[in-house]
């Protein structure tokens, strides 16, 4: 990723996701109007990620019940997500889509395509509901990823969009003290 993608409005992209034992389309067009967070992945019946993927199936009801929308992606056909989903019982936990990207175009649109590999980074991305950035990490491919982490984070990102001027502070929660930054908090803190 040479550029930030902060603040950047997602790329335009069609794909198969499978959700709720169908097939269903999906594209950049479906993560506006609401908070979304795109959650890549390297690859189906691997190792770490099925401990992520369950993690946040374990707190889509929480991100649900925030307006936030979840969409795992990784370069797998939608055809794979469903055989994965229907012989892994932390995979069938899953209620949220799980895209198929066999050609890597939405990889590539978020910057965490693996070319050599043909796989995606383990990136996480959250998009407003205009369809801009707010959020990015990745890690490396051995680190698994935390949903109560990035459910702090959506609700910080959350805080802020619907705030002006307010700032959250390293470990803020919901329900904590924000900042809003001035010239008299300059050497202060």
């Amino acid at each position: 990723m040479n550029a930030s993608l902060i603040n950047t409005e997602i790329l335009p992209f069609k794909a198969t996701a499978f959700h709720n034992g169908k097939f269903v389309p999906v594209s950049n067009e479906d993560l506006k109007g609401k908070w979304s967070v795109v959650f890549f992945y390297p690859a189906d019946f691997t190792f770490v990620c099925p401990t992520e993927l369950g993690d946040l199936a374990d707190h889509y009801a929480t991100f649900k019940s925030l307006g936030v929308e979840i969409y795992a992606v990784s370069t797998d056909t939608h055809f794979t997500h469903k055989a994965w989903h229907d012989t892994s019982e932390t995979i069938g936990k899953i209620k949220y889509p799980m895209i198929g990207d066999p050609t890597g175009a939405i990889t590539r649109n978020f910057g965490v395509m693996i070319e050599e590999e043909g796989l995606a980074e383990r990136g996480t991305f959250v998009i407003d509901p205009a369809g801009k950035i707010q959020i990015v990490e990745i890690n490396a491919g051995g680190i698994g990823r935390d949903a109560t982490e990035l459910l702090r984070k959506v609700q910080a990102a959350q805080y802020v969009a619907s705030h002006p001027g307010e700032v959250c502070p390293a470990k803020w929660k919901e329900g904590e003290a924000t900042l809003a930054p001035s010239l008299d908090l300059v050497g202060k803190i």
